[in-house]
């Protein structure tokens, strides 16, 4: 990630914009009630000073957070340390913010089966928390990704093409896909940053030429990307890492789990949150460079032992024959009305 060394990691830094984004946080992403038992996890790579903002935050609305704490581990998914998982399965609401972030993991899993509500902000710094809810109208950023899903649903297949190479092609499951789509009342779910949305993907019709040129996280040395990594996929599968350094040293890390789930495509996102206008290495707002896509790789529920993500900028996307944006500007006029009640720049 880049930091602006000198200012960004100061104790005052937007210190008093990140007390109004915390608060927003607990009150309106992840509304809190008093009573409630809030788990905030953290590994030793995350700001304390968000973790602590948003402690604080939780706890003026009556709330009891705990915060946990622990070593940061080699790659995302991974299993917490025991303890971590006990205390999970055990909380009302759970918000994390460790970069080895363990969503799709066994401790996820048994927490989200208790009941718990889960909002993943891995990595999520001070500078993040401010542009990317503190300074974002919420309301129709919410609408804006339930109308992207609901136009990809309603089609048969989606492509998608970049000016870097990008042209791939996915059909649609029309079973839907829970995470995209309104809450269980009384059960336990998993909640995203706001600024995305996607569709649910037959997983093995991905088929054509996938090219990340914003962003691609893990494996922990690439992050922001210098030179684009280009992927060939048949029936869902990588079939050729092509590129530079950064898809050597990408192809390695797939290599390092010696898992054929790891090269099987996972799903695609669209990234839209008005606070984020490139990419910065830290993937939690990577993934919503507003007008992107991102991709993921490495099915947990197909046993990949870990799981990546790359950003595509730019991208032009059609639902069938509607389009819906055009080289990472959208077009479909339910979104421009969106774009434009969110104060988006040029709509």
């Amino acid at each position: 990630m880049e930091l602006d060394y000198g200012t960004e990691p100061r104790t005052e830094y937007y210190a008093f914009e990140l007390a109004q984004a915390a608060r927003k946080l607990v009150e309106e992403v992840v509304p809190l009630k008093a009573g409630q038992n809030l788990v905030i996890t953290a590994d030793t790579a995350s700001d304390w000073r968000v973790v602590q903002a948003t402690a604080q935050a939780a706890y003026a609305t009556g709330a009891t957070p705990t915060v946990i704490w622990y070593p940061t581990q080699d790659n995302p998914c991974q299993e917490p340390p025991s303890p971590v998982a006990r205390a999970l399965a055990a909380a009302d609401v759970w918000i994390e913010f460790a970069v080895a972030y363990i969503l799709y993991s066994p401790a996820h899993e048994a927490a989200i089966a208790a009941g718990c509500r889960y909002l993943c902000l891995t990595g999520m710094d001070v500078d993040m928390m401010v542009r990317t809810i503190g300074k974002v109208n919420y309301a129709p950023l919410v609408k804006m990704a339930t109308v992207l899903y609901e136009l990809s649903q309603q089609a048969t297949a989606i492509r998608m093409t970049s000016p870097a190479g990008t042209d791939l092609t996915v059909r649609i499951d029309k079973a839907g896909d829970p995470y995209w789509e309104p809450p269980p009342p009384d059960k336990g779910f998993s909640q995203m940053l706001g600024g995305q949305s996607g569709f649910a993907s037959v997983q093995d019709s991905f088929e054509g030429t996938l090219v990340f040129d914003g962003a691609l996280w893990p494996p922990a040395e690439v992050g922001l990307l210098r030179s684009p990594v280009k992927l060939s996929i048949e029936k869902g599968i990588i079939k050729q890492i092509e590129g530079g350094v950064e898809a050597r040293t990408f192809e390695r890390w797939l290599a390092s789990f010696n898992h054929p789930a790891m090269y099987r495509m996972d799903h695609v996102c669209y990234g839209f949150n008005p606070g984020v206008t490139r990419p910065t290495g830290r993937i939690l707002e990577d993934e919503r460079v507003f007008g992107c896509l991102q991709l993921g790789i490495g099915p947990s529920r197909l046993g990949a032992p870990s799981h990546t993500d790359g950003v595509i900028l730019n991208p032009s996307v059609w639902a069938d024959d509607v389009q819906l944006e055009r080289e990472g500007r959208y077009v479909h006029p339910e979104l421009v009305h969106l774009c434009r009640e969110m104060g988006v720049p040029g709509y």
